[in-house]
């Protein structure tokens, strides 16, 4: 699966739900269903290729500065919560995940992170875009028995990051996270 065609799925997904395409507040965000809708449509190999996708997009996010934006908006730098983070980006749509990768001091524009930095609701991580695309696999085939090793053979030989890439700092230390993510700083440090 092309990149494009990756991104033109979630596109698809966060125009049918709408100007409520960036609500990660549980209960009611519409977008995972949304989703699974969408890929529930694509025949089963396209799912797994749309899985090897998340997991080279998911790879390709794996980056020190990007951990500890999210370690500044969402107040957790588990691996659990870092995973959950950068599939909410996705979520969030290519320009934006590809900005933040990027510039993660950039997140400091999102009306969702300058909710968050006041207290007024609103989260960008999502528990976790694999179930969705399990769920997509189960309405397409009837089954998921098939899921776990479609799934092995696809990755099988794909180099993963061992740790995250990117200049590294204390993000325990205020100063440092001051000088390298100014932005996002100035809304949830001061």
């Amino acid at each position: 699966m092309e990149i494009s065609t990756w991104w033109g799925i979630v596109e698809q997904a966060r125009a049918a739900v709408g100007d409520r395409a960036d609500d990660r507040d549980p209960p009611d965000d519409p977008l995972p269903d949304a989703l699974v809708d969408v890929l529930a449509a694509l025949e089963p190999a396209d799912i797994i290729d749309f899985y090897v996708k998340h997991v080279e997009l998911t790879d390709s996010a794996e980056r020190y500065p990007l951990m500890w934006a999210a370690f500044l908006i969402e107040g957790s730098f588990t691996d659990d919560g870092f995973m959950d983070f950068r599939d909410g980006l996705m979520l969030l749509g290519h320009e934006t995940f590809k900005r933040a990768v990027a510039d993660p001091d950039s997140l400091a524009d999102l009306s969702v992170v300058l909710r968050m930095s006041r207290d007024e609701g609103g989260w960008i991580g999502y528990e976790t875009l694999s179930y969705l695309i399990k769920d997509a696999y189960q309405r397409a085939r009837g089954e998921t028995d098939t899921f776990d090793t479609a799934l092995e053979a696809a990755i099988k030989g794909m180099t993963r990051p061992e740790l995250p890439s990117g200049g590294n700092w204390d993000p325990e230390d205020d100063d440092a996270m001051r000088h390298h993510l100014p932005r996002l700083a100035a809304l949830f440090l001061d």
